[in-house]
């Protein structure tokens, strides 16, 4: 089994919860997040392999565009990976439809199984699921609630009417 390091990253919407098994970033989740992480009894905070997330969060939140260039540790099935690496592409500002993401993994009547592994994406605003809205240009679902989503996106320019 993996060691464990995590650390709370401060934010304006609240403290995120980031984790690291020695392979990269595993998890950045808000409290109470749906699927995300909580602290193990087993597991050491350290701070250290999360001093970039914490600069390029900073970033991010003072409204720049920071790459968010460090190594990724993400683990799920292979339609939730695929996903998530169309999110990671999905431009700061832009906002896609789960329809559009399902079609870009190359399963264009899966937008339900596409919204599941949205909702599953163990790294809030690192690999960008608050830009993911409905066909309609809907607020829809966000694991760490619609309020946050509704901040992300007017941070990021990106909120629709």
């Amino acid at each position: 089994m993996d060691l464990v390091r995590y650390t709370e990253v401060p934010t304006p919407l609240g403290d995120l919860l980031a984790t690291d098994r020695g392979h990269g970033l595993a998890s950045l989740s808000f409290p109470s997040q749906r699927h995300g992480a909580e602290v193990g009894a087993d597991w050491q905070r350290d701070p250290g392999p999360f001093r970039q997330v914490a600069i390029d969060l900073e970033a991010y939140f003072a409204g720049e565009r920071p790459d968010f260039a460090f190594p990724l540790d993400l683990r799920g099935t292979d339609l939730q990976r695929q996903v998530w690496e169309v999110l990671r592409r999905c431009p700061h500002g832009v906002t896609t439809t789960y329809g559009e993401v399902a079609r870009s993994v190359g399963r264009p009547t899966a937008a339900r199984a596409v919204a599941g592994a949205v909702g599953r994406n163990p790294v809030a605003i690192v690999v960008p699921c608050h830009r993911v809205i409905g066909a309609d240009g809907s607020l829809t679902g966000y694991a760490a609630g619609l309020e946050r989503k509704r901040r992300l996106l007017a941070l990021e320019g990106a909120l629709v009417a």
